[in-house]
């Protein structure tokens, strides 16, 4: 079955920076798109960064822009997220997903605090 699994969320110092990984199973991860979500309490998830499969092409939210990187690397069924110069409002459960075959998945979450 198709599986999500989020690592690498941390606190972190203003400023700082994290890398996000998702690895991905269950499906040929090379042909689907992917994306970065996250959600903070009371608020709904909200879509981050996306990137499509064969010729990588990247969207990123205009809050992270310039700050965050959505990557993959298809021969290790990963997807990652470069977070830098990180800020209080950044502080999030973040999420991967994937829409394979029509039905939506998501990894379980991985929090990040953005803290001092």
């Amino acid at each position: 079955q198709v599986q999500l699994v989020e690592s690498g969320g941390a606190l972190v110092q203003p400023g700082g920076s994290l890398k996000l990984s998702c690895v991905a199973s269950g499906y040929d991860f090379s042909t689907y798109a992917a994306s970065w979500y996250r959600q903070t309490p009371g608020k709904e998830r909200e879509r981050i960064a996306g990137i499509s499969n064969i010729i990588s092409s990247t969207w990123h939210r205009d809050s992270v822009k310039g700050r965050f990187l959505i990557s993959r690397d298809n021969a290790k069924n990963t997807l990652y997220l470069q977070m830098n110069s990180l800020k209080p409002e950044d502080t999030a459960v973040y999420f991967c997903y994937a829409r394979v075959a029509g039905i939506e998945y998501w990894g379980q979450g991985t929090q990040v605090t953005v803290s001092s």
